[in-house]
């Protein structure tokens, strides 16, 4: 997955100056806060010299929004990619809870806490950018949830089940333990119990 979209120019190469520059921007920003995260931090943590972080980018903000693009984009494909799988409303969301849990408690997790915290710095036309991508990622959320809920597997309002789940899956980063008994399948399943009738 993530090699297509590297070769379709949709996402940065990780491994690529900018795209070691991107994954170490999430972190700081994740650690310090965007406003308390200085060009200096960002040049220092990739170990090159400040003026050259805007070879790759026109300024800091421009960076904030490239960690929360290339986040939303890569898990709205790693989504769709799930969906296309699944045969059935209840196996679609629980391939949204996985995706959800594997990019929050994966790479993107960095990214996907700054996205949720620091949104409000970006500027009036970044803002518009990354809501109409984090628009398209809800949906698919909703479309899903609001097909269980047809079916009578889902007993409450789709857009109050979302928000629930978004606190519920985000909060995993805080204490689930990736290499303790319970493995992300199992806690995915444990997560749909949540949100799904039995």
């Amino acid at each position: 997955m993530l090699e297509k979209l590297v070769a379709e120019g949709t996402i940065t190469d990780p491994k690529s100056p900018k795209g070691r520059l991107i994954q170490a921007a999430a972190r700081l920003f994740r650690d310090k806060g965007y406003e308390r995260t200085t060009v200096r931090d960002l040049a220092a943590e990739v170990g090159i010299l400040s003026g050259s972080l805007f070879h790759h980018f026109k300024n800091k903000e421009r960076i904030l929004r490239a960690v929360m693009e290339e986040a939303i984009l890569l898990n709205t494909e790693s989504m769709k990619a799930a969906l296309a799988e699944a045969s059935s409303a209840e196996e679609r969301v629980l391939a949204l809870i996985k995706c959800e849990l594997k990019s929050i408690l994966g790479d993107t997790g960095a990214a996907m806490t700054v996205l949720v915290f620091e949104w409000r710095s970006l500027n009036e036309d970044s803002q518009k950018i990354i809501l109409e991508l984090r628009d398209i990622y809800e949906q698919m959320w909703l479309d899903a949830l609001t097909e269980a809920k047809d079916e009578g597997l889902v007993v409450i309002d789709p857009f109050i089940l979302r928000r629930l789940l978004t606190g519920a899956l985000s909060w995993t980063v805080n204490w689930y333990d990736q290499d303790g008994d319970m493995d992300l399948d199992e806690l995915a399943r444990n997560a749909l119990s949540l949100a799904i009738k039995s």
